[in-house]
């Protein structure tokens, strides 16, 4: 089991949380984005890098991900593929995707998107704040509890 990030898109304090994490706990992570990302030398922190492309590190990632690992995401599609291929997938505001919701998210996604399309709305997301991070944090503490913990 690893940890993936979709490297490109998440924002640096949530890397950092991560690192922290997978030292504390000897957990393997890899970084994936079609540039190179910065991340401390360690034994566990990998990163890969993509062709330039608008969803090569997406597409990489669904093509990598084994079943029980999990994957940082905000983009709704690859966490649709991640969940499907029987994978975890976490948002950097700390909300798991899961069988039970990715649909409903995904065609909610796609409502905003043909909206913002229209003209009809901005769509404008909130500011990432430290009530997000401190909700990604508690979500991947007890993710690694649960399931990294007794590996």
């Amino acid at each position: 089991m690893q940890i993936l990030i979709d490297a490109d898109a998440t924002p640096v304090v949530i890397k950092d949380i991560l690192f922290r994490a997978v030292e504390r706990n000897s957990i393997k992570l890899t970084l994936v984005a079609n540039q190179p990302m910065k991340h401390p030398k360690s034994q566990f922190i990998s990163s890969i890098i993509v062709a330039a492309g608008p969803d090569e590190a997406d597409d990489h990632i669904a093509e990598i991900v084994q079943p029980g690992d999990l994957v940082i995401t905000a983009d709704i599609p690859l966490a649709d593929r991640v969940v499907t291929k029987g994978g975890y997938a976490l948002n950097p505001r700390g909300e798991f995707y899961t069988v039970e919701n990715i649909k409903e998210r995904l065609a909610m996604r796609d409502l905003m998107d043909e909206l913002r399309n229209s003209g009809l709305t901005a769509g404008n997301q909130a500011p990432f704040s430290s009530r997000d991070r401190q909700a990604f944090a508690n979500q991947l503490d007890r993710f690694i509890t649960k399931h990294f913990k007794n590996i």
